[in-house]
């Protein structure tokens, strides 16, 4: 289990807003680690971006003039690739009364998954608790 650090960038819901984000990160040589996004009300749509260096990634959402959120923090999960796999990660949350904010689950190739889990901040601690064990 590693934990990542990411913000969020709030964005237009509209075709090419991500890209954007994306192509500025490609041209400062910043590499990520992951990047999810998701429509929130009316047009607008949330990325939560989470780099290798996050330090720089919040000087460059400055330099850009982003509305970055503040540090946060989420799970990143892998292992072998198995039915059930996800649902044994889920469940620790859940045995600990753990509500999961959101998750996104990938098959990784050669038998391997990712999942990344993100809680409520309140929650962090004690999820990092179930999710050692």
């Amino acid at each position: 289990m590693t934990i990542l650090t990411y913000y969020s960038v709030p964005l237009p819901n509209k075709c090419g807003e991500a890209a954007k984000v994306l192509n500025a990160v490609k041209e400062a040589g910043l590499n990520l680690v992951a990047v999810w996004g998701y429509p929130i009300k009316g047009k607008k749509a949330i990325l939560d971006v989470a780099a290798e260096d996050p330090k720089a990634f919040a000087k460059l959402a400055k330099k850009q003039g982003w509305d970055l959120s503040s540090k946060k923090q989420a799970f990143h999960l892998d292992g072998e690739d198995q039915p059930g796999a996800v649902a044994a990660v889920m469940g620790k949350l859940a045995g600990a009364r753990i509500n999961c904010h959101a998750a996104q689950a990938v098959c990784a190739g050669a038998g391997r998954f990712g999942l990344l889990i993100q809680v409520d901040s309140d929650d962090f601690k004690k999820a990092k608790k179930a999710l050692s064990k």
